[in-house]
């Protein structure tokens, strides 16, 4: 697996600061996607024990809230098995981090096709990237199609549970979420 970047001190794609892995290849290829370089499998660097083990010094540190993964496609055949084994040892080291990822699939494909990795992820925001339903009001993700799940809840539940909070900036109001 290649990933196009590793960010230690992001607080754009999740709550809190977080350290966001960027993993490379994406077959979705959303028109007007703001990661479109990372479509190539080749595109960046190898992850490697030692990406591993930078992500993980980085994520000792107390101000970290947690791990995101972005794309490219996390969910992707060729990144599953790195990405799950890196999820495995955060779980292990770091329960009380929270882990988002970031997809163009859906929940409901998900739970079937990639369940192991699935159970690793506290939060999905799911659903290909619209440009005709973007919104700058959104939170955390880039169009409105995109729901922002519970993971835990909704594999329980055996259907998509959607995290608790507002997840739309509201005019006149000093909270973005809760």
């Amino acid at each position: 697996m290649n990933y196009a970047a590793l960010k230690k001190f992001d607080i754009a794609n999740g709550p809190g600061v977080r350290v966001s892995l960027f993993v490379s290849g994406c077959r979705h290829r959303c028109k007007n996607c703001f990661n479109s370089e990372a479509w190539d499998f080749n595109y960046g660097k190898p992850f490697t024990d030692e990406t591993k083990r930078e992500i993980l010094a980085e994520l000792e540190k107390d101000c970290i809230s947690g791990l995101s993964l972005l794309g490219g496609e996390p969910f992707e055949p060729e990144n599953i098995p790195a990405l799950t084994e890196l999820l495995k040892t955060v779980k292990v080291l770091f329960p009380e981090k929270k882990v988002w990822c970031y997809t163009g699939f859906e929940f409901e494909v998900l739970k079937e096709k990639a369940r192991e990795m699935l159970s690793l992820t506290d939060v999905l925001v799911d659903g290909k990237f619209i440009e005709e339903r973007k919104s700058p009001d959104l939170i955390f993700r880039g169009s409105s199609n995109q729901r922002i799940i519970d993971v835990q809840k909704s594999l329980k539940e055996d259907g998509a549970i959607w995290l608790d909070g507002v997840w739309e900036r509201r005019m006149g109001s000093g909270n973005i979420y809760e």
